[in-house]
């Protein structure tokens, strides 16, 4: 073999060898790239803003597990609440079905879900996707009315003494249908007598939230059956409400 040859393939297994460490550094590049994106820390989701608040007095009793799932339901709003530039007054109708209803058994807790799609009024109407929250007016002690402003946390609003707000872990209700208790059978029933409330939300007690990717909400207890009378301000919301201070 001549030396010139023997030159060619020298020069032929260096550039291999070279190519060879230029192709391995380049996959190590990759490696230690990928591991350090995984080392880095996932950002947080964004935090969800609070719900927007709908104080409600129901117009017919519903109780889990009774009220079959797919009942068309009704409520008063108490209060005006601002939705998407529309000012949906106080006295405006909402309207929905029940879309979760169980009983409690001696393995499963009671479940309810209720949502409403729309709010009608005297002049008007919106489209709306609010759902039943945990959340619940109580009746006041008389020594705490009063005629002064009061605001929850994240949406202040005048304290209103037209709603009404019983135990709502009292005893169940036969359901009557709202037509046959008016003994008017061309509308619904009259709507249940004011008399002063709370400022203050609070939550039903033994009653826990789970709500889904889609927004909606579903209560349960471990404890009793839920159940919705025609006296309390129950409150539903489009999202997670803050507690009140």
């Amino acid at each position: 073999m001549s030396s010139k040859t023997s030159g060619n393939a020298f020069s032929k297994a260096i550039t291999k060898v070279i190519a060879v460490r230029h192709a391995a550094l380049a996959a190590l590049t990759v490696v230690l790239a990928s591991a350090a994106m995984l080392a880095q820390p996932k950002p947080a989701p964004p935090s969800s803003p609070p719900g927007l608040e709908f104080p409600v007095i129901m117009r017919q009793n519903v109780a889990a597990g009774k009220t079959p799932v797919g009942a068309k339901v009704q409520a008063k709003l108490t209060l005006a609440t601002l939705v998407n530039g529309v000012v949906v007054p106080a006295d405006a109708v909402l309207s929905g079905e029940v879309t979760e209803s169980v009983a409690k058994s001696a393995t499963d807790p009671s479940r309810l879900a209720i949502r409403m799609d729309s709010a009608q009024w005297k002049n008007g109407s919106a489209s709306i996707k609010v759902y039943l929250t945990p959340w619940y007016y109580p009746v006041p002690l008389l020594t705490n009315l009063s005629d002064e402003p009061s605001a929850t946390t994240h949406n202040p609003r005048p304290y209103n003494r037209n709603a009404t707000y019983p135990d709502p872990s009292g005893p169940p209700s036969p359901f009557p249908d709202p037509d046959r208790d008016s003994g008017n059978h061309a509308g619904p029933a009259p709507l249940p007598p004011a008399s002063p409330t709370s400022p203050s939300r609070v939550l039903m007690k033994d009653v826990e939230s789970t709500r889904t990717i889609d927004g909606a909400v579903t209560l349960t207890s471990k404890r009793s059956n839920i159940k919705l009378g025609k006296t309390t301000t129950y409150v539903f919301a489009t999202g997670d409400l803050l507690p009140t201070k």
